[in-house]
């Protein structure tokens, strides 16, 4: 089916540039980079009004490098990013990168003159450690790298672009935070990461590049970024902010009226469980709320009229059994430690009797060697030399000392006897009364324990009795206060949708302006893929759609590349117009790397030059950075600004391999 012809035909692309507007109201005139201040100069790069080009040979598309070298790593995102750095960005590189530049050049500077509406701004700022800010309207750069003294800081500058450009109500109508500027998430739109690959207008700063950009010019939630843009591009109002604001307000409350009613409604389920459970009603038959409180309030009032007539038990009496308790204890334990005593003197007793008992041999036969006794000296018996005389020793033993000694050891004999007789009998006799002290702790510790749990069920009984009367009033207070909470989110999600239509009224009044970036967004389009391409922007309740028509709605990854170059082209004609709050300004990393064709890759350049050349006059800049070499008539001056090579490292941005 043959595409059907638009009934108006699509304007060429035109820009009304202001009468009075000669140079953009926002550029970079000069990038220097020192290695140390009053040292050597690194680089000393000037740009230009209207297209800029770095570009870094890859291959043998560079004839004039001595050494054929890839075009990565040259330094064309660090250029990008030292231009955001001296526009107020707070870091120029990753945290690998920045350590690497630092230890290198410890006292390195990096400076640019900023053209603010035709003064000349001079910002130096440190690449290394111990080097202060300075941003000094109407100054020399070369003196501003020697200074010395108090920072200024980037403050001052972005103060002034805010003050002249952006204007004091943006950072309202973008809805930044508190403190939050309004500039640096201006310039992360003018100047994207290269990590986001262009795919999409509202990514413009990567987590993988370590930008350390402010919300809301990063993060998966794109909605912020998209009301930041359209505050920039005056499409939004005061009215329509505030009723944003209300409907985030409603949207929160709505949300946490719901979390309060889930709540109650599980709170009054878990409580109705438990009282069909503890009130014995699993099985009945039980009808619906609030019928079903009636029924739980009658029952849990009965088990409470029950639970307060059951036996409470004597104080005194469990009192008394504990102290029968107690003393039969100590009696039981006197009885034990006295019989463990008795059992440990008596082996001691038994062996001292032993011990006696081996010396009555002695003593009997002393005795009865007493009574016919031998010489000790001659070993004659006393008998023949008494008979026959001896001449040798007279001295004889004393019979009847040896005798009453033998009679005396028999007697401690029979002593330790009986009183070994005496600890067995008493140890016998402990034994029974152990075992009735033993009897009596035990009935008297079961007669405690009975008594105890006896007052323990009561006071069960008692305790839920009483939750269970608390749980029905509790659960027919909550009765209300659901209704009351169903009530607040029927009357919120009313206002919300009151707020979301009205919501939709400011987007269709915002078709205006949006039809103007539309506008010219399809006749950029047009320019880059032919006459019968068109492209569409729209705003709806989804977000910002865009979308290209080339003989079908296209979606590839170049196309989609490409809506994100021409969105910003048509957004800076209508800086270049007035119509925006943001300075004509981009800085273009590398697009051919995001997948886009070299065709349309050149008829870019190509719109760029005419857009120059015919159409707004050096009223704007644009910075673009490639690996690809531009086409022929654009590689050179004035539109080539610099070349940069990934080697030898002295062809590097920075002049040396890091």
């Amino acid at each position: 089916m043959p595409q059907q012809d638009d009934l108006f035909p699509v304007p060429p692309l035109s820009v009304e540039v202001p009468k009075d507007l000669t140079e953009p109201r926002l550029w970079v005139r000069r990038l220097k980079i020192w290695k140390e201040p009053d040292s050597e100069v690194i680089r000393d790069i000037e740009l230009r009004p209207g297209l800029n080009i770095i570009w870094s040979p890859d291959g043998d598309d560079d004839p004039e490098g001595s050494v054929r070298a890839i075009g990565h790593g040259s330094g064309k995102t660090l250029f990008c990013r030292l231009l955001r750095y001296c526009l107020g960005e707070s870091r120029f590189a990753d945290e690998v990168q920045r350590d690497a530049i630092s230890t290198t050049f410890l006292n390195g500077v990096v400076g640019a003159e900023v053209m603010l509406d035709g003064v000349c701004w001079a910002v130096t700022r440190p690449l290394g450690i111990g080097r202060k800010h300075f941003a000094i309207e109407g100054g020399n750069l070369d003196v501003v790298a020697k200074m010395e003294g108090t920072s200024t800081g980037i403050e001052p500058l972005i103060d002034a672009i805010e003050a002249k450009i952006l204007g004091e109500g943006t950072s309202q109508l973008a809805r930044l935070s508190a403190g939050q500027r309004a500039w640096p998430v201006a310039l992360a739109w003018a100047a994207r990461d290269q990590e986001c690959r262009f795919d999409d207008v509202l990514d413009w700063r990567s987590s993988a590049s370590g930008s350390d950009a402010p919300q809301p010019a990063s993060g998966d939630a794109k909605g912020p970024r998209l009301l930041a843009m359209r505050a920039f591009l005056n499409a939004i109002t005061e009215e329509e902010q505030a009723a944003r604001r209300q409907e985030q307000d409603l949207a929160s409350q709505l949300d946490q009226a719901k979390r309060q009613r889930s709540f109650l409604e599980w709170d009054q389920g878990r409580r109705v469980e438990r009282l069909v459970r503890d009130l014995g009603l699993s099985d009945a038959s039980l009808p619906d709320m609030p019928l079903l409180l009636d029924s739980l309030k009658s029952v849990a009032a009965g088990k409470l009229a029950a639970a307060a007539k059951l036996p409470s038990g004597v104080r005194a009496e469990l009192d008394e059994a504990r102290r029968t308790s107690q003393n039969a204890r100590t009696a039981l334990r006197d009885a034990e430690l006295k019989a463990a005593g008795l059992d440990a003197k008596l082996p001691l007793e038994e062996k001292l009797l032993t011990q006696i008992s081996s010396e009555i041999p002695g003593l009997s036969a002393a005795a009865q060697s007493a009574a016919s006794p031998i010489c000790p000296i001659c070993e004659v018996p006393i008998d023949t030399a008494l008979a026959e005389g001896c001449k040798l020793s007279q001295k004889l033993p004393d019979q009847a000392q040896c005798r009453a000694r033998w009679e005396a050891k028999r007697q401690e004999v029979d002593a330790q006897q009986q009183a070994i007789a005496s600890f067995k009998a008493e140890i016998a006799a402990l034994k029974p009364e152990i075992a009735l002290a033993r009897q009596k702790a035990q009935q008297a510790e079961e007669r405690v324990d009975r008594l105890e749990k006896a007052a323990d069920a009561r006071n069960t009984s008692w305790r839920t009795a009483t939750r269970n009367v608390e749980d029905v009033q509790r659960s027919a207070e909550l009765v209300d206060e659901l209704a009351y909470a169903e009530s607040a989110i029927r009357k919120l999600d009313e206002d919300l949708q009151r707020v979301r239509e009205q919501l939709r009224g400011f987007e269709d009044k915002q078709a205006r302006a949006i039809g103007t970036i539309s506008q010219k967004f399809s006749a950029i389009i047009r320019r880059l893929l032919g006459d019968d391409a068109k492209g569409i922007v729209r705003l709806t309740g989804k977000g910002l759609e865009i979308s290209v028509e080339a003989g079908g709605d296209r979606r590839t990854a170049a196309i989609q590349s490409l809506k994100v170059l021409a969105f910003d082209l048509a957004c800076l004609c209508l800086s270049i117009e007035g119509r925006t709050r943001i300075p004509a300004f981009l800085i273009h990393d590398s697009p051919r790397e995001a997948d886009l064709g070299q065709t349309i890759y050149y008829e870019h350049f190509r719109l760029l030059r005419v857009l120059e050349e015919e159409l707004a006059g050096g009223t704007f800049q644009y910075v673009i950075t490639t690996t690809t070499k531009p086409p022929q008539d654009f590689n050179k001056a004035p539109w080539r600004r610099e070349v940069l090579r990934g080697a030898p490292g002295s062809e590097r941005l920075l002049r040396c391999d890091l």
